[in-house]
């Protein structure tokens, strides 16, 4: 078997595997919920690090994802939205698509590299839906899709507008001189 095939039955689908408009409201739910998650870790992390306006700037967008998962929730109304399993995401990627990558949070970094941050993880949620408006499988499918694309695009240029407000680093950002030490 060719290394494609091998790849292309151990990758998940993307969002056009969407079936339903029960399922995609459980999708966007979760996406929200997960960015709410990841944005809460990352303040606590800066809080530990005494970076208190990059705490702030997390729990903010926290607070901004936690609105729309509930709009969510009351908009979906009386529709039962499928209980999904880890495996049963359609992301097309291991994680959700407005995950912040955690991976790239440095106790010395700035609202600029967090604002970053987030402005990836819109840009990825914002993909994720204009995807599923372009494969929606009904109508309501794709005026639901159309609806997060655009709210994700909202978050794009409230992160775009943010950033203006925060200089790019130095390229020497990261340099402490007094690293932390770890002991055991």
């Amino acid at each position: 078997m060719s290394e494609d095939k091998a790849t292309a039955k151990t990758s998940q689908p993307g969002p056009e595997a969407i079936e339903s408009v029960e399922e995609l409201l459980a999708h966007a739910y979760v996406i929200e919920v997960d960015a709410v998650e990841r944005y809460n870790l990352l303040a606590d992390q800066m809080e530990v690090h005494n970076n208190s306006e990059l705490a702030a700037l997390f729990r903010k967008l926290a607070g901004h994802e936690e609105h729309h998962a509930k709009e969510i929730l009351e908009r979906a109304g009386d529709k039962a939205l499928p209980k999904l399993k880890s495996s049963d995401y359609k992301w097309g990627e291991f994680e959700a698509p407005e995950a912040a990558e955690l991976d790239r949070a440095h106790y010395l970094m700035t609202p600029w590299h967090a604002l970053q941050m987030a402005l990836r993880a819109e840009k990825r949620a914002f993909a994720f839906f204009d995807q599923l408006v372009k494969t929606a499988k009904d109508d309501e499918m794709k005026k639901w899709s159309e609806e997060f694309r655009e709210e994700e695009a909202e978050h794009v240029r409230l992160v775009e507008e943010l950033l203006t407000r925060y200089p790019e680093p130095a390229e020497d950002w990261a340099e402490d001189p007094d690293p932390p030490v770890y002991l055991e």
